[in-house]
């Protein structure tokens, strides 16, 4: 459904992404921040899910300031090439990228963004610093707990696994309690559950996170 073209951040940067088109005109667009493990076929297919919903997505390859082309599994050294990746990049960088990737949707009308694990974070982050969003979505961000203190600029959803062996549930709950003006819901699953490639997945979890998820994009981009 999606095709590949190549965007160009701010500093001169130049990155792929994966770009899918809705069917009839777009309700508005939404950019999709990966997990570690790059564009993957995951990540194109949920790219190609909210297409299919009406809007315009474009999934940009984060890493691709550390490591090209990233695209792999969840095996145990999948996911040791991905944390490499994940710690050499900067947030600062890929905020930059985010923008770049707006720049390129924009003409679609509002654009939100959504992103899972890694990308949760990146979401939350760039709810508070790129100009131009409409709203936020964040799966499961690890990161989120240490970037407490930021203040978004647009309405954010945060979806946080009770069971996540990677974010502290009473580290979820304080994010939740600072931020108490955004929609933070838990689920009795753990990290990853909104991906069916992976052995945390938790299809009724998965669903609905999703219809809350399209529910709050029909209200925030249209």
């Amino acid at each position: 459904m999606g095709k590949t073209i190549e965007l160009t951040a701010a500093d001169g940067h130049k990155f792929s992404a994966y770009r899918a088109e809705p069917a009839g005109k777009p309700r508005g667009a939404l950019i999709v921040i990966m997990e570690i493990f790059g564009v993957n076929s995951h990540i194109r297919a949920v790219a190609d899910d909210y297409a299919k919903e009406g809007y315009l997505a474009i999934a940009p390859a984060m890493f691709d300031r550390v490591q090209r082309g990233l695209d792999i599994g969840y095996t145990p050294p999948d996911i040791e090439i991905g944390r490499a990746a994940m710690q050499k990049m900067k947030l600062d960088d890929a905020i930059k990228d985010v923008a770049a990737a707006l720049a390129d949707v924009r003409s679609a009308g509002k654009v939100g963004i959504v992103g899972y694990c890694w990308g949760g974070t990146v979401s939350w982050k760039s709810a508070s610093s790129v100009d131009g969003l409409a709203c936020a979505i964040s799966y499961y961000g690890g990161g989120i707990p240490g970037l407490i203190g930021e203040k978004p600029k647009v309405p954010v959803m945060l979806h946080w696994g009770e069971t996540d062996q990677s974010i502290p549930l009473e580290k979820a709950k304080e994010v939740a309690a600072a931020h108490a003006n955004q929609q933070h819901f838990f689920y009795p699953a753990g990290h990853g559950f909104n991906c069916d490639q992976r052995g945390s997945y938790n299809a009724e979890a998965s669903k609905l996170a999703k219809s809350r998820s399209l529910e709050f994009l029909r209200k925030h981009l249209g």
